[in-house]
């Protein structure tokens, strides 16, 4: 049998879970499509990227700019396909796959003209209905073998 509380609840976790997912679809639509990084930058309550193949914590609308912005000038055909998508308390997690052709400097590594693609993982941590981090985990070394830096 079914409480009344219980129906409240579920369509409050529900809705909750409608607006995260629309918000985390701009964003990757942002980034990875219009290569917009104000746009990106506006998803956020408080813009901070985490990457730790990277060493990065990326903290501020100005950081989030430069840092989306580098990725799509260093990746002109930047793309991220989502594969699966979950929901958790205060987060959304995205597997996705993303990649693109290196023209410009990423890293500290030279344009090699070279393809890449790696799986990763993206959470968007949110409280409430706010975003306000994305920490993306991927395997750095598989896009360096890509990209021709390493063996």
């Amino acid at each position: 049998m079914t409480t009344r509380g219980s129906e409240v609840a579920t369509t409050a976790t529900n809705s909750i879970r409608v607006r995260r997912e629309a918000i985390v679809n701009a964003h990757i639509e942002a980034e990875a499509v219009s290569h917009d990084a104000a746009a990106t930058v506006a998803t956020f309550r408080h813009p901070r990227y985490e990457v730790p193949a990277l060493g990065a914590i990326v903290d501020g609308a100005e950081a989030v700019n430069a840092l989306v912005s580098g990725i799509v000038s260093a990746f002109p055909d930047f793309y991220l396909h989502k594969d699966t998508l979950y929901h958790a308390d205060d987060a959304v997690i995205v597997e996705a796959r993303f990649g693109g052709t290196q023209r410009g400097t990423w890293a500290g590594i030279d344009p090699t003209g070279r393809k890449m693609e790696v799986q990763g993982v993206l959470i968007f941590v949110f409280e409430g209905d706010d975003l306000v981090c994305e920490k993306v985990y991927f395997d750095h070394a598989t896009i360096l073998r890509q990209l021709g830096v390493v063996a």
